[in-house]
Protein backbone atom coordinates (compact mmCIF):
# COMPACT_ATOMS: atom_id res chain seq x y z
CA UNK A 1 0.00 0.00 0.00
CA UNK A 2 2.92 1.86 0.61
CA UNK A 3 6.11 2.27 -0.56
CA UNK A 4 9.08 4.86 1.51
CA UNK A 5 11.92 3.48 -0.74
CA UNK A 6 15.04 5.50 -0.70
CA UNK A 7 13.49 7.25 2.25
CA UNK A 8 14.81 8.58 5.58
CA UNK A 9 13.02 8.56 8.73
CA UNK A 10 14.04 9.30 12.06
CA UNK A 11 11.69 8.42 14.91
CA UNK A 12 12.12 9.55 18.45
CA UNK A 13 11.07 7.50 21.48
CA UNK A 14 10.94 4.71 18.28
CA UNK A 15 11.65 1.88 20.61
CA UNK A 16 8.68 0.63 21.93
CA UNK A 17 4.81 1.26 21.82
CA UNK A 18 3.25 2.76 19.11
CA UNK A 19 6.38 5.01 18.48
CA UNK A 20 8.06 1.30 17.36
CA UNK A 21 4.89 0.19 15.75
CA UNK A 22 5.11 3.43 13.90
CA UNK A 23 9.26 2.99 13.09
CA UNK A 24 8.55 -1.05 11.83
CA UNK A 25 5.47 -0.03 9.65
CA UNK A 26 8.14 2.42 7.44
CA UNK A 27 10.68 -0.39 7.88
CA UNK A 28 8.56 -2.54 6.18
CA UNK A 29 7.41 -0.16 3.75
CA UNK A 30 11.23 0.25 2.68
CA UNK A 31 12.69 3.52 4.61
CA UNK A 32 15.99 3.73 6.09
CA UNK A 33 14.79 4.08 9.85
CA UNK A 34 16.69 5.98 13.00
CA UNK A 35 15.13 5.52 16.54
CA UNK A 36 15.66 7.06 19.36
CA UNK A 37 15.46 5.89 23.10
CA UNK A 38 17.18 6.91 26.58
CA UNK A 39 17.43 3.51 27.14
CA UNK A 40 20.41 1.52 25.18
CA UNK A 41 18.72 -1.90 25.90
CA UNK A 42 15.40 -0.63 24.27
CA UNK A 43 17.53 0.78 21.21
CA UNK A 44 19.25 -2.41 20.63
CA UNK A 45 16.05 -4.50 21.22
CA UNK A 46 14.44 -1.69 18.52
CA UNK A 47 17.47 -2.33 15.79
CA UNK A 48 17.74 -6.06 15.98
CA UNK A 49 13.44 -5.89 15.15
CA UNK A 50 13.71 -3.49 12.27
CA UNK A 51 16.51 -5.02 11.05
CA UNK A 52 14.05 -7.92 9.76
CA UNK A 53 12.62 -5.04 6.89
CA UNK A 54 15.15 -3.71 6.19
CA UNK A 55 19.08 -3.03 6.76
CA UNK A 56 19.12 0.67 6.46
CA UNK A 57 18.40 1.23 10.60
CA UNK A 58 20.11 2.90 12.96
CA UNK A 59 19.78 3.43 16.79
CA UNK A 60 21.20 6.09 19.06
CA UNK A 61 20.83 7.63 22.91
CA UNK A 62 19.65 10.36 23.97
CA UNK A 63 17.17 12.23 26.36
CA UNK A 64 14.72 14.43 24.55
CA UNK A 65 14.98 16.72 26.81
CA UNK A 66 18.63 17.76 26.37
CA UNK A 67 18.86 19.44 23.58
CA UNK A 68 22.71 19.32 23.20
CA UNK A 69 22.05 15.19 23.54
CA UNK A 70 19.18 14.90 21.28
CA UNK A 71 21.06 17.22 18.24
CA UNK A 72 24.03 15.23 18.64
CA UNK A 73 22.22 12.19 17.74
CA UNK A 74 20.18 13.64 14.89
CA UNK A 75 23.29 14.71 13.35
CA UNK A 76 24.83 11.45 13.56
CA UNK A 77 21.75 9.55 11.90
CA UNK A 78 21.80 12.39 9.39
CA UNK A 79 25.45 12.14 8.39
CA UNK A 80 24.62 7.70 8.47
CA UNK A 81 21.34 7.61 6.55
CA UNK A 82 21.59 11.13 5.01
CA UNK A 83 18.39 14.36 5.49
CA UNK A 84 14.87 13.56 6.59
CA UNK A 85 12.12 12.58 4.98
CA UNK A 86 10.23 12.06 7.81
CA UNK A 87 10.30 13.19 11.21
CA UNK A 88 8.69 11.92 13.78
CA UNK A 89 7.97 13.19 17.65
CA UNK A 90 6.64 10.65 19.96
CA UNK A 91 8.39 10.54 23.52
CA UNK A 92 6.15 10.99 26.24
CA UNK A 93 5.55 10.31 29.43
CA UNK A 94 2.32 9.14 31.46
CA UNK A 95 1.24 8.58 35.04
CA UNK A 96 -2.46 9.05 36.40
CA UNK A 97 -2.76 11.26 40.11
CA UNK A 98 -4.92 14.63 40.83
CA UNK A 99 -3.20 17.67 40.79
CA UNK A 100 -3.28 17.57 45.07
CA UNK A 101 -1.55 14.69 44.60
CA UNK A 102 1.05 15.54 42.25
CA UNK A 103 4.47 17.25 43.17
CA UNK A 104 5.54 20.24 41.10
CA UNK A 105 8.90 17.78 40.05
CA UNK A 106 6.06 14.77 38.82
CA UNK A 107 3.96 17.59 36.91
CA UNK A 108 7.45 19.36 35.15
CA UNK A 109 9.22 15.40 34.09
CA UNK A 110 6.03 14.94 31.95
CA UNK A 111 5.64 18.25 30.56
CA UNK A 112 9.50 18.37 29.82
CA UNK A 113 9.41 14.97 27.99
CA UNK A 114 6.29 15.59 25.86
CA UNK A 115 6.20 19.74 25.30
CA UNK A 116 9.94 20.43 25.72
CA UNK A 117 10.98 17.01 23.97
CA UNK A 118 9.13 18.02 20.99
CA UNK A 119 10.44 21.74 20.61
CA UNK A 120 13.76 20.13 21.33
CA UNK A 121 13.40 17.36 18.49
CA UNK A 122 11.58 20.01 16.00
CA UNK A 123 14.47 22.73 16.47
CA UNK A 124 17.19 20.48 16.25
CA UNK A 125 16.13 18.42 13.63
CA UNK A 126 15.44 20.86 11.53
CA UNK A 127 18.98 21.54 10.08
CA UNK A 128 18.56 17.23 8.88
CA UNK A 129 15.15 17.62 7.21
CA UNK A 130 15.17 16.88 3.75
CA UNK A 131 14.14 20.69 2.02
CA UNK A 132 11.45 20.80 0.30
CA UNK A 133 8.99 18.14 0.74
CA UNK A 134 9.98 16.44 4.36
CA UNK A 135 7.15 15.99 6.90
CA UNK A 136 7.27 16.12 10.28
CA UNK A 137 4.53 14.41 12.65
CA UNK A 138 3.98 15.11 16.46
CA UNK A 139 2.71 11.98 18.61
CA UNK A 140 -0.03 13.74 20.72
CA UNK A 141 -2.96 12.24 23.05
CA UNK A 142 -6.66 13.15 23.45
CA UNK A 143 -5.66 14.85 26.39
CA UNK A 144 -4.76 17.76 24.52
CA UNK A 145 -8.17 18.91 24.11
CA UNK A 146 -10.28 16.51 26.26
CA UNK A 147 -10.07 17.52 30.05
CA UNK A 148 -9.10 14.14 32.22
CA UNK A 149 -9.53 14.17 35.67
CA UNK A 150 -6.02 13.03 36.76
CA UNK A 151 -4.20 13.83 33.56
CA UNK A 152 -3.34 17.70 34.37
CA UNK A 153 0.10 17.39 33.01
CA UNK A 154 -0.67 15.22 30.20
CA UNK A 155 -3.37 17.98 29.50
CA UNK A 156 -1.19 20.76 29.87
CA UNK A 157 1.66 19.06 27.72
CA UNK A 158 -0.13 17.96 25.07
CA UNK A 159 -1.85 20.86 24.33
CA UNK A 160 1.19 23.20 24.15
CA UNK A 161 2.80 19.70 21.54
CA UNK A 162 -0.94 20.74 19.27
CA UNK A 163 -0.05 24.14 19.11
CA UNK A 164 4.15 23.73 18.33
CA UNK A 165 2.79 21.99 15.82
CA UNK A 166 0.07 24.67 14.11
CA UNK A 167 2.96 27.48 14.69
CA UNK A 168 5.64 25.21 13.01
CA UNK A 169 3.20 24.13 10.34
CA UNK A 170 2.65 28.27 9.87
CA UNK A 171 6.43 29.20 10.02
CA UNK A 172 7.82 26.29 8.12
CA UNK A 173 5.63 26.12 5.13
CA UNK A 174 7.50 28.31 3.12
CA UNK A 175 10.65 25.42 3.33
CA UNK A 176 7.96 22.86 1.55
CA UNK A 177 7.90 21.26 5.67
CA UNK A 178 4.14 20.09 6.69
CA UNK A 179 3.63 19.80 10.69
CA UNK A 180 0.70 17.49 11.98
CA UNK A 181 0.03 16.16 15.18
CA UNK A 182 -1.31 12.06 15.36
CA UNK A 183 -3.87 11.43 18.45
CA UNK A 184 -3.95 7.91 19.06
CA UNK A 185 -7.00 6.94 21.02
CA UNK A 186 -7.37 4.28 23.18
CA UNK A 187 -5.19 1.28 21.68
CA UNK A 188 -4.51 -1.98 22.66
CA UNK A 189 -1.44 -3.50 23.99
CA UNK A 190 -0.16 -0.36 24.95
CA UNK A 191 1.42 1.05 28.31
CA UNK A 192 -1.10 3.61 28.09
CA UNK A 193 -3.24 1.11 28.14
CA UNK A 194 -2.05 -0.69 30.68
CA UNK A 195 -1.98 2.47 33.05
CA UNK A 196 -4.76 4.21 32.00
CA UNK A 197 -7.09 0.88 32.44
CA UNK A 198 -5.09 -1.06 34.70
CA UNK A 199 -8.45 -2.91 35.37
CA UNK A 200 -10.33 -5.26 32.97
CA UNK A 201 -13.76 -3.53 34.18
CA UNK A 202 -12.21 0.28 32.85
CA UNK A 203 -10.73 -1.51 29.81
CA UNK A 204 -14.69 -3.01 28.82
CA UNK A 205 -16.08 0.65 29.60
CA UNK A 206 -13.18 2.19 27.09
CA UNK A 207 -13.85 -0.37 24.29
CA UNK A 208 -17.64 0.05 24.45
CA UNK A 209 -17.53 3.69 24.49
CA UNK A 210 -15.82 3.74 21.43
CA UNK A 211 -18.19 4.60 18.71
CA UNK A 212 -16.35 2.30 15.95
CA UNK A 213 -17.04 -0.23 18.88
CA UNK A 214 -13.45 -1.53 19.55
CA UNK A 215 -9.99 -0.84 20.81
CA UNK A 216 -7.83 0.48 18.54
CA UNK A 217 -4.24 -1.25 17.03
CA UNK A 218 -0.91 -0.07 16.77
CA UNK A 219 -1.32 -0.66 12.88
CA UNK A 220 -3.88 1.66 13.02
CA UNK A 221 -1.83 4.22 13.82
CA UNK A 222 1.48 3.38 11.49
CA UNK A 223 -1.16 3.94 8.61
CA UNK A 224 -2.16 7.08 9.36
CA UNK A 225 1.34 8.34 10.29
CA UNK A 226 2.19 6.49 6.91
CA UNK A 227 -0.73 7.83 4.99
CA UNK A 228 0.06 11.62 5.64
CA UNK A 229 3.66 11.41 4.50
CA UNK A 230 2.60 10.55 0.86
CA UNK A 231 1.73 12.40 -1.64
CA UNK A 232 -1.93 11.77 -1.21
CA UNK A 233 -1.95 14.25 1.81
CA UNK A 234 0.49 16.68 0.27
CA UNK A 235 -2.11 19.39 0.83
CA UNK A 236 -2.38 18.72 4.97
CA UNK A 237 -0.64 20.56 7.27
CA UNK A 238 -1.47 22.13 10.56
CA UNK A 239 -3.61 18.99 11.15
CA UNK A 240 -4.59 17.38 14.54
CA UNK A 241 -6.01 13.86 13.62
CA UNK A 242 -7.61 11.90 16.20
CA UNK A 243 -6.92 8.11 15.06
CA UNK A 244 -9.53 6.68 18.04
CA UNK A 245 -12.99 5.60 16.31
CA UNK A 246 -14.78 8.44 17.43
CA UNK A 247 -13.91 8.19 20.74
CA UNK A 248 -12.66 11.45 21.46
CA UNK A 249 -16.27 12.75 20.31
CA UNK A 250 -18.06 11.87 23.79
CA UNK A 251 -16.70 8.11 25.19
CA UNK A 252 -13.57 10.08 26.70
CA UNK A 253 -15.63 11.45 29.16
CA UNK A 254 -17.15 8.21 30.67
CA UNK A 255 -13.50 6.72 30.14
CA UNK A 256 -11.69 9.11 32.52
CA UNK A 257 -14.63 9.11 34.86
CA UNK A 258 -14.23 5.09 35.24
CA UNK A 259 -10.09 5.74 35.73
CA UNK A 260 -11.03 8.08 38.35
CA UNK A 261 -13.38 5.89 40.45
CA UNK A 262 -11.19 2.97 40.20
CA UNK A 263 -8.12 5.21 40.98
CA UNK A 264 -9.96 6.66 44.18
CA UNK A 265 -10.82 3.11 44.92
CA UNK A 266 -7.41 1.63 46.08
Amino acid sequence: MFDFTNKVVFVAGGTSGINLAIAEAFAAAGASVAVLSRSQQKVEAAVKLLNQHSSNIAGFTADVRDFAGTQEALRQAHDKLGPFDVLISGAAGNFPAPALGMSANAFKSVVDIDLLGTFNVLRAGFEFLHKPGACIINISAPQAYCPMELQMHVCAAKAGVDMITRVAALEWAPFGIRVNSVVPGPIDDTEGMKRLAPTAEIRSTIASSVPLGRLGTKQDVANACLWLCTPAASYITGVVLAVDGGWSLGGAASSASALKNAFFKQ
